[in-house]
This record gives structure tokens, C-alpha cells and sequence, in this order.
């Protein structure tokens, strides 16, 4: 402890001096609370809200309300909240992670500022490390949350949307971080605002912060599904590009476009056996007709591409270099693809993904719960804007932790542990032994069979049996093998007689790269003021001393020429496994960093076009929107097409009157000698003048309110489709921007420019599709809100209930071609079957 530190305290004790004043206002009214009927006390909920809602704040409150609840779990439960629990309380409420030791009933603690939150009515979601916790923590607090008035849900695996949103719409919600996570994702994937179960996330207490928060950071939540889109029309396309020729398309390579001619469309018509091209039913066709020409006509093999390993690899086009990982959106990839006989792949894997670390940052205000938080504060201030207050325990912590035990190899480690085991197990105290892998508890289990040590082996597979046998791993004579996550979140009690053997002895088979989990197994024993003990053992061929350690600390035990089965006492080794532990630590917030990095790019852009989506669900007009679509495609084809006045010579009006020409659905030719007498603003109000008239006509052609629904629909549908190969192509780009040799250029903001790029890209091909489809409507046809992909799993749970995917019927081979060519199947697409 430093020199400030002696003379201030910490900054834990400073902050819950200034905490204290309200914890004595709590307690001084615990005899006004006893006076109250149940009734009353009850009343006080609709007081309190009235409260708020003439003006007073949630601190205004919060003394009497946490005495409320004080109150209420004595009546239920015949428990009051010690004062070390109110701080807690008082700590969570303000959006802080109160670190609090095992023991110390993180569980009831939570109800303080659960309860005072939920009178806003906005909700309060407490987040828990598995369905078992969430389901437990729910019927222990809900007894005293109900009978203060309050409605309480959980949210577990199996429940359905109806059973989802009726627990979302309780004051209080329990359950998992994965189960909230995929639930915001699935509210984004809807197409009807009836079809959403969360309200806006309002506040959430995290239990188990740092697993959460930490340990889970790396691991996106990611819904895949399938596609609608089978990619066997990118090869039909590609078929009918190769049979056209020069006079059937125009290339315009200002606006990177190629539009089918007259004749090109009449060959499509035929081809495709459809019969009209320009009908929005076919612009499923349409579209690949595009890319496939696009891929012949424009892209050029070993300039823009080239072909690596049955990939296409892009070339960037300023340095020559090759961008692995970067893929052509919009289909012009699989395209490409399709020209050069490589392997087309699907479309679009993932439909939405998110971290957690992003995740939790979207509610107004969040707070945490942990045995052990304080050596990744710098960590949680930084990602989260959270600060750690460590919690005193109610009784003073008398285990006793002893150094650690080190040998040269693993098998004399074990050996060791192994004889403690058996010492400890003749003398009738219970023994907790964590492992870091199940292999390695396997290989202990073995070792006591032989020994003839009755025991029990848990492996964190969240059993509520597991919860069971943690609970009971404090009784006489028991012996309890863990891995380091198992039963976490379950108290251990002692049994009758333990703590005159000393308590429940934790060991340690090895340490962890984190302190932190060693810090939680240690703290598995000693609750409430019990004795206890805790020793880890270590061995020099440990991962953790072999990845980390110095190569100096080995030559030195070698020097000694030691007996393997002698324990080595050094402050040289304690030193070296802590410097370790803390290089280790240090590396892995690197990692966290560096995705969140990543990730803030992606997120950015979902925020903008899951506004957009719920704008659209919300019924909003868009009328404007779509003039302002219209306006912004007409000038980015002005801008690509014609400069200033002051350079006519380098015009390209007629390529400029395709392309529009093309977009909006015009099928009489632009009188080209008209235009080429305007100067470049007249041209552009001309344009506009063309294409919002014809708009306004085409909305005479419906009823208002069914036009407007048609722009939802369409829009919706387009930003679905897209978004979605989006999050494949960044995901892509993610994955190959560290093998691009870059000389001295950060990866992150090479993907930061390439992602803003890409995303200004998919942002103007929505803009385009939209107008596309919505100039080529006509009234008869009808148009209904569609997915346009089912969800067929997650990456936390394969077998989350998938909708059965339809596999397409086997054509035969003398059936017509199902592309609608004409022609069998067997002298088509089915020829190289």
C-alpha cells in the first residue's frame, strides 16, 4: 500500500465514506418499516412511483425504498440486509460493479436497487451466467418483489416469442446474457413491430460481471440462417451472359454499370422464359443478369482479380497488393465466381451479430456483481466507463492462504496433490480442488480411484445437479473436483463439525492466466467469517510457466539439480508466476481491445440501419425519404457522369441518360439533343423534374395508405437483404486485413476506411434497388412483408429450434429446366450432373 493510500484509504474506502450517510438513513428507518401492515408497506410501491412521477428522482427515494425492501424480505424470508449489503445496493444502483466476496448474498443485495429501479416502470433486466442461476435467482427474490406489488419474469431457452414478451413486460426480468443478447438481435430481424419482445433497455445488474464482461468479450453472439437466395442463378446467369453479344449491352464504366439493350432484353425474355424483363416480380433475374455482365464485361482477371486457390482474391487497385479477406458486395463476388468456375458460395451466413461488450453498452445504465473484479478495473473503465468499489465482508475473512508449492514436473505436482488429498480426507474435512481443464480433472479422478478416494467430479456443464453437489462440497469427508467455471454463482455452506477441522480446503492444481479466476476459486471457502484454507500447486511444466515463464527461472532449478519430487520454495518463483499471470492478462485486454475496435466500426453501422428498420416499423411515412432517395441517386449519377460546366469536352450525357433512364424504368428514349443545349444544373433539375413527376403519377395509381406500405415493405426488404451480405463482407474483410502486408499502416484503420467505404457502398445500392423496384411497380401486383432469411442456428446453441429448411425437390432429367429456359433440364443447367 502506498504512502497516499495509508494517509486517504483507498479509493473503495473513500468511496463508501461518502456512501455511508445514506446507508444510516436506511437503517434509521427500520422501526417506521416494522410499524407498517403488510398492506401498507405494499401501498408504499404506488406512493413511490407517484413520487417519481411528480418530479422526485430515483435518489430521492432511495432510502426508503431500500428500507422497504428491507422490510419485505424480513416478512418473507426472515432475513434483513446487513449494512455491507445496503453499500453494495447503493453501489449498483449508481452504475458501478460492487466487488463482493463469495458468501456475502450478491443475490439479495440485487434486490435493492432492482426494486427501487423497476418504479419507473421502464424495467430492470438482471443478467445472470446460466438458465439454472436466472430460474433460481428468480423464485428466491420474486416472493419478495411480488409481494411489494412488483411483477417478475424470467427468460429461459426454450420459451416462445408470446412467453418471451409477457416476461420482458414484468418490472423485473431474469436471465441469461446470450438469451438477452440474441433476443435484441431477433427484435432487429422482425418485420412487424408486433413481432418484437424487448422494450428499450432501460437498466441491467450483471451478476458475475467479470465472466460476463470479460471472459465472454471474444465471443460475438452470431444467428446464422439461410438465405433465400440458392446460388445455382448466379450459374444460370452467367449461361445466358455468355450467348449475347456486343450489341445486346452497353457498358458505362463512370457509373461502373452495364445495362442490356433492347435486343438484350428481348434475348433475356426469352431465355428466362418470362415476359416482361422490366416487371419488379423479376428483379430476383434482373439483378443477376447485372452482376454476370458486370463480372464478363467489367471485371478484368489479373487486374481487378485473380484466381488463388479455387478463390478470387481482389486487387487493390492503387498498390497492386492482394486484399485477402475483401469480397465484392452486392452478388458481384459470387458472380465472378460463376464466370471463372471456382465454387460459388451462399450468399448470406450470418444474419446478425453483436459483442457483448456492445451490447451492454446500448442500456441506459448498467451494474455489476463479482467476487473478483478489481484486477481488471483498469479494463472495466475503460470499455465500460465502469468503476470497481470493493465491498468489506460482514464478518472478517479468517482463511488462511498459503504460498504456493512448486515442482520441476507435472507428475511429481499431482503426486503431491494427490497425497494431500488422501491426508486431508482421513482427517474428515472437505476438499475443493479446482482444475483449469476437464482433462485434467479427468487424470485426478483417475489418480484418487487408484487411491480409493470416494469423490466428485464437475465439469461446468450448468446442471442444476452440479449447483447441488457444489452446494454440498462444504460437508465432512467430501472431495469435490472442479473445473474452474463449474457451479459458479452457488454458495458452499459448511457441514456440522467442519469448522473445527478447519474449514473447506481449496487446491489449486495449477494457475490460471488470469488472477482473477484464481482469486474465485480461493474465495469458494472462508464465507461468512468460516475458517479455511487454500494452497495452489505448481509445476514448472504447467502452460502457464511454459508459454510465460523466464527461460532464467528453468535454468536456475537445473542448476540446483533438485529431486523432481521435492517441492521448490522461492520468492524468485512467487515473482515469476505473478509477472506471468500479469503479461498474460495484459495480452488478453490487448485482444478484447483490438475486436471491440472491430466491432465499433460494425457498430455504428448497425445503429444506423437498425433505425432505419424500426423507423420503417414503426408505420413511419416515407414518402419524403423516397424523394429523397430519388434526389440523392439523380446527383450521385450527375456527379459520376458530368463535371463543371468549364469541361463539356469530358462529358458522358448519353451514358449519363442510360443509366437514368435505366433506374427509373423509362422506356422512351430522352431526347439527347435537348439535354446536350442545358448547362449542368439545368440538367440535373431536368432529371429530377423527370423522375419525381413520374413518381408522383405512380402513386395516383394506388390508395395513399396502400403506396406507403409498399415503400415499407420494399425498403425493408432491401435493407434486410443487403445488411446482410454486408455483415459477410465485413466479416471477410476482418479476417483478411491482417494477411495484407501493409507497410506500417494500422489494420484497424485500414478496416475502419475500407468498412466506412464498403458501408457507403451497400447505403447507395439501397437507395438504388429501392427506386428500382418501386418505378417498375404496377397496381395488380401484390406485395407482402417477406423474411428474407429463416434462422437456423446460433453460435452458443446448434440446436436452437430451427425451422425445418425445405430441401428443394431433385429435378429429373427430362423435367423442363426449372430456370425457365425452355429446355430440359439434363440439356441445361443439369448438363455436367
Amino acid at each position: 500500500m502506498g504512502i497516499l493510500e495509508k494517509l486517504f484509504g483507498t479509493y473503495s474506502e473513500r468511496e463508501i465514506k461518502r456512501i455511508m450517510p445514506i446507508v444510516e438513513k436506511i437503517e434509521s428507518l427500520e422501526h417506521d418499516m416494522a410499524m407498517l401492515t403488510d398492506e401498507e408497506l405494499r401501498g408504499k410501491t404506488f406512493e413511490f412511483k407517484k413520487r417519481l412521477e411528480n418530479g422526485e428522482t430515483l435518489d430521492d427515494i432511495l432510502p426508503e425504498a431500500f428500507a422497504v425492501v428491507r422490510e419485505a424480505a424480513w416478512r418473507v424470508y426472515g432475513i434483513k440486509h446487513y449494512r455491507v449489503q445496503l453499500i453494495g445496493g447503493i453501489v449498483l444502483h449508481q452504475g458501478r460493479i460492487a466487488e463482493m466476496k463469495t458468501g456475502e448474498g450478491k443475490t439479495l443485495v440485487a434486490t435493492l436497487p432492482a426494486y427501487l429501479n423497476a418504479l419507473t416502470g421502464k424495467g430492470v433486466h438482471v443478467v445472470t451466467v446460466n438458465d439454472y442461476l436466472a430460474k433460481r435467482d428468480r423464485d428466491w427474490t420474486g416472493k419478495i418483489y411480488e409481494f411489494l406489488g412488483l411483477t417478475v419474469g424470467v427468460i429461459t431457452h426454450e420459451l416462445d416469442s408470446a412467453q418471451r414478451r409477457e416476461a420482458y413486460n414484468c418490472d423485473i426480468t431474469y436471465g441469461t446474457n446470450n438469451e438477452f443478447g440474441f433476443d435484441y438481435l431477433r427484435d432487429n430481424m422482425v418485420i412487424y413491430k408486433e413481432e418484437m419482445v424487448q422494450r428499450e433497455l432501460n437498466y441491467a445488474i450483471i451478476d458475475e460481471v467479470d465472466s460476463i464482461l470479460i471472459d465472454e468479450a471474444r465471443t460475438p453472439l452470431i444467428i446464422s440462417g439461410e438465405g433465400e437466395k440458392s446460388t445455382y442463378l448466379y450459374n444460370v446467369a452467367d449461361m445466358f451472359v455468355r450467348t449475347l453479344s456486343a450489341e445486346d449491352y452497353e457498358v458505362d464504366e463512370k457509373q461502373h454499370a452495364v445495362i442490356l439493350t433492347e435486343t438484350g432484353v428481348q434475348k433475356a425474355e426469352k431465355f428466362f422464359n418470362i415476359e416482361n424483363y422490366a416487371d419488379a416480380e423479376n428483379m430476383e433475374i434482373q439483378h443477376h443478369v447485372i452482376q454476370a455482365l458486370k463480372a464478363h464485361k467489367l471485371m478484368k482477371k489479373d487486374i481487378d482479380y485473380v484466381v488463388k486457390d479455387g478463390e478470387i482474391i481482389i486487387v487493390d487497385e492503387f498498390t497492386g497488393r492482394l486484399m485477402y479477406g475483401r469480397r465484392y458486395s452486392d452478388g458481384l463476388h459470387q458472380a465472378i465466381e460463376a464466370k471463372e468456375g471456382v465454387k460459388v458460395q451462399s450468399e448470406s451466413k450470418t444474419l446478425a451479430t453483436i459483442t457483448f461488450q456492445n451490447y451492454f453498452r446500448l442500456y441506459n445504465k448498467i451494474a455489476g456483481m463479482t467476487g473478483t473484479a478489481q484486477t481488471e478495473e483498469s479494463e472495466f473503465r475503460e470499455i465500460y466507463g465502469l468503476d470497481v468499489i470493493v465491498i468489506p465482508t460482514n464478518k472478517p475473512v479468517i482463511r488462511k492462504d498459503y504460498p504456493d508449492i512448486v515442482y520441476k514436473t507435472e507428475y511429481a505436482k499431482f503426486n503431491a496433490i494427490v497425497n494431500e488429498i488422501v491426508e486431508t480426507y482421513k482427517k474428515g474435512q472437505p476438499v475443493l480442488v479446482g482444475t483449469i481443464s476437464i482433462e485434467k480433472s479427468e487424470l485426478l479422478s483417475d489418480m484418487l480411484k487408484k487411491r480409493g478416494i470416494p469423490h466428485q467430479v464437475l465439469n461446468a456443464k450448468y446442471h442444476e445437479k452440479e449447483a447441488e453437489i457444489v452446494a454440498n462440497a462444504g460437508q465432512k469427508g467430501m472431495v469435490t473436483i472442479a473445473t474452474n467455471m463449474a457451479g459458479r454463482g452457488t454458495d458452499i455452506k459448511l457441514g456440522e463439525g467442519v469448522a473445527e477441522l478447519g474449514g473447506l480446503k481449496i487446491i489449486g492444481t495449477e494457475r490460471h492466466e488470469s488472477r482473477r479466476i484464481d482469486n474465485q476459486l480461493r474465495g469458494r471457502s472462508g464465507r461468512q467469517g468460516d475458517p479455511g484454507e487454500s494452497r495452489f500447486y505448481i509445476s514448472l511444466e504447467d502452460d502457464l510457466m511454459r508459454l510465460f515463464g523466464s527461460e532464467r527461472l528453468k535454468n536456475i532449478v537445473e542448476k540446483l539439480g533438485m529431486p523432481d519430487d521435492e517441492p521448490i520454495e522461492s520468492k524468485m518463483v512467487t515473482n515469476a508466476i505473478e509477472q506471468a499471470q500479469k503479461r498474460v492478462e495484459g495480452n488478453n485486454f490487448e485482444i478484447r481491445k483490438s475486436l471491440l475496435q472491430y466491432d465499433n466500426v460494425m457498430n455504428k453501422q448497425r445503429e444506423i440501419i437498425y433505425s432505419q428498420r424500426r423507423q420503417v416499423l414503426e408505420g413511419e411515412n416515407l414518402r419524403d425519404t423516397i424523394f429523397k432517395m430519388i434526389e440523392d441517386v439523380v446527383d450521385a449519377a450527375i456527379n459520376s457522369h458530368i463535371s463543371d460546366d468549364r469541361h463539356r469536352e469530358e462529358w458522358d450525357l448519353k451514358g449519363l441518360l442510360r443509366y437514368f433512364a435505366d433506374v427509373f424504368n423509362i422506356d422512351t428514349k430522352l431526347n439527347f439533343e435537348e439535354f446536350e443545349k442545358l448547362n449542368r444544373e439545368e440538367i440535373r433539375e431536368k432529371l429530377l423534374g423527370v423522375a419525381t413527376s413520374m413518381y408522383e403519377n405512380k402513386e395516383k395509381e394506388f390508395e395513399e395508405e396502400k403506396i406507403r406500405e409498399i415503400e415499407r415493405i420494399v425498403l425493408l426488404r432491401t435493407v434486410d437483404v443487403k445488411w446482410m451480405d454486408h455483415i459477410d463482407a465485413m466479416e471477410h474483410l476482418k479476417q483478411g486485413i491482417g494477411l495484407r502486408a501493409y507497410r506500417q499502416r494500422d489494420p484497424i484503420y485500414e478496416y475502419q476506411i475500407e468498412g466506412m467505404n464498403m458501408f457507403d457502398e451497400m447505403i447507395y445500392s439501397i437507395k438504388e434497388d429501392t427506386l428500382r423496384f418501386l418505378y417498375r411497380l404496377k397496381p395488380e401486383r401484390e406485395v407482402k412483408r417477406e423474411r428474407v432469411a429463416k434462422e437456423t442456428s446460433t453460435n452458443y446453441d446448434e440446436s436452437v429450434k430451427k425451422t425445418p429448411i425445405k430441401k428443394e425437390k431433385e429435378v429429373g432429367r427430362n423435367e423442363p429446366c426449372p430456370c425457365g429456359s425452355g429446355k430440359k433440364y439434363k440439356h441445361c443447367c443439369g448438363k455436367n450432373k
